[in-house]
């Protein structure tokens, strides 16, 4: 794989470490700012909302701009956010730098996804889409324990200066690694024939699948610490190195299900989400068990992250003449389905209906994508049959030894 990959993994690292620490953080920032925790955790959903309308608007004001350039000037926003967020004198300044980072969030996995795709051969793009994930995934696992210690132990402000400098890594990386030639958009008219795509059934299927097929994931995720303490019968204390064991199943279904995607894109999804709805039904049958719940918990987080390549692949196939909008829809479509499946599974917990329930529900919630995936397949006509690599459009791509811009 090209080493620009890895300066799009390291982007993704620090964003997927901006959006989530926060939440280990929670008790340091509320006290800090004297304002309850009700009231910090805004910075979770409004960072979470910022992110749905930046992969939207942002994609589009950049869609004409080199995607060098667009991501040069992604990761700067995202620099300044944190650097704010650091520095906040008060509650105000610290959401005003969270908004800020959440905006180039969408934009820069919808962006980046396609100079990914670009940077490889056809057979090796969705591989190549879940390198760039990889960054995501491993902040999960290892930056976002590591984050809440760092602000544990030296002030949370600490853990966002952190963050500033992977943004700098990052950037430097993107500066020097990424073909100029291999970001370059293509034409495609005036900015409103971008949205022409929505046109199309088959783009707003996969936005349906990726509603329905990951929100049904994490809205279950939502509430595993109360499942886990609630349900379980883990200590508190415990729960944090559990959520590691889920992460290490986002890293490992993330990196599988690229490869798969690219052998066959329609199969490896029915093969997934299939799959998750099985892990989430047993899931919530079994949790009363320790050991059960420790294999179910890496198996959800692999199955669950497994289909995000494939998801992204599929979208950026349906959408050829917009490519990078589609593709900045989806990572909507995505926060969308986190807001989803987490509004369902607390409604299941208030009609007391118990902490395992956000599990079973959430099985339905993806049954909910099975159907939509296999009713637009089914339109397709043959699309569980083909090999994606062979017969597939792809997006364009660049040789992978590409002068450098």
């Amino acid at each position: 794989m090209p080493l620009a990959l890895l300066a799009l993994a390291i982007g993704g690292f620090g964003i997927g470490l901006t959006e989530f620490v926060i939440m280990g953080l929670l008790p340091e920032v509320s006290a800090d700012f004297g304002v309850t925790e009700t009231v910090a955790g805004y910075l979770i959903s409004g960072y979470a909302l910022a992110v749905a309308v930046g992969a939207i608007l942002l994609t589009v004001a950049m869609t004409k701009l080199n995607r060098k350039t667009a991501l040069i000037g992604l990761m700067v926003l995202f620099i300044i956010g944190n650097v704010l967020s650091a520095l906040a004198p008060s509650y105000e300044v610290m959401m005003l730098g969270r908004i800020i980072a959440a905006l180039c969030h969408g934009a820069f996995f919808g962006i980046g996804s396609v100079v990914a795709a670009g940077l490889v051969a056809p057979h090796r793009q969705a591989a190549a889409i879940s390198m760039m994930f990889a960054g995501l995934t491993t902040a999960n696992v290892l930056g976002v324990p590591l984050g809440t210690f760092l602000g544990q132990a030296t002030g949370w402000r600490s853990t966002f200066w952190a963050i500033s400098i992977i943004g700098v890594i990052a950037l430097s990386g993107i500066v020097a690694l990424i073909p100029a030639a291999a970001a370059q958009a293509k034409s495609t008219g005036g900015i409103l024939s971008e949205f022409r795509i929505f046109a199309s059934g088959q783009v707003w299927a996969s936005i349906l699948i990726t509603i329905f097929g990951y929100g049904g994931m994490f809205g279950a995720f939502s509430y595993m610490a109360f499942t886990l303490t609630g349900v379980t019968g883990f200590a508190s204390s415990t729960v944090p190195w559990l959520l590691v064991l889920f992460g290490v199943g986002l890293f490992v279904g993330n990196m599988l299900g690229g490869r798969a995607a690219d052998k066959n894109l329609g199969r490896t999804l029915l093969v997934l989400l299939v799959g998750l709805v099985i892990i989430l039904a047993v899931f919530s049958q079994i949790a009363g068990s320790q050991i059960a719940t420790i294999i179910a918990l890496v198996f959800m987080g692999g199955f669950g992250f497994a289909t995000v390549p494939a998801m992204q692949m599929r979208i950026m196939r349906h959408s050829q003449a917009a490519p990078t909008l589609g593709s900045g829809a989806n990572i909507a479509a995505f926060n969308v389905g986190n807001a989803f499946g987490a509004w369902i599974g607390g409604i299941t917990i208030a009609a007391g209906l118990g902490y395992s329930s956000p599990l079973w529900a959430g099985s339905l919630v993806t049954v909910a994508g099975l159907i939509v995936f296999l009713i637009g397949g089914l339109a397709r006509g043959g699309e569980l049959r083909r090999d994606s690599a062979d017969t597939e459009p792809t997006l364009e791509a660049e040789p992978a030894h590409s002068p450098q811009g």
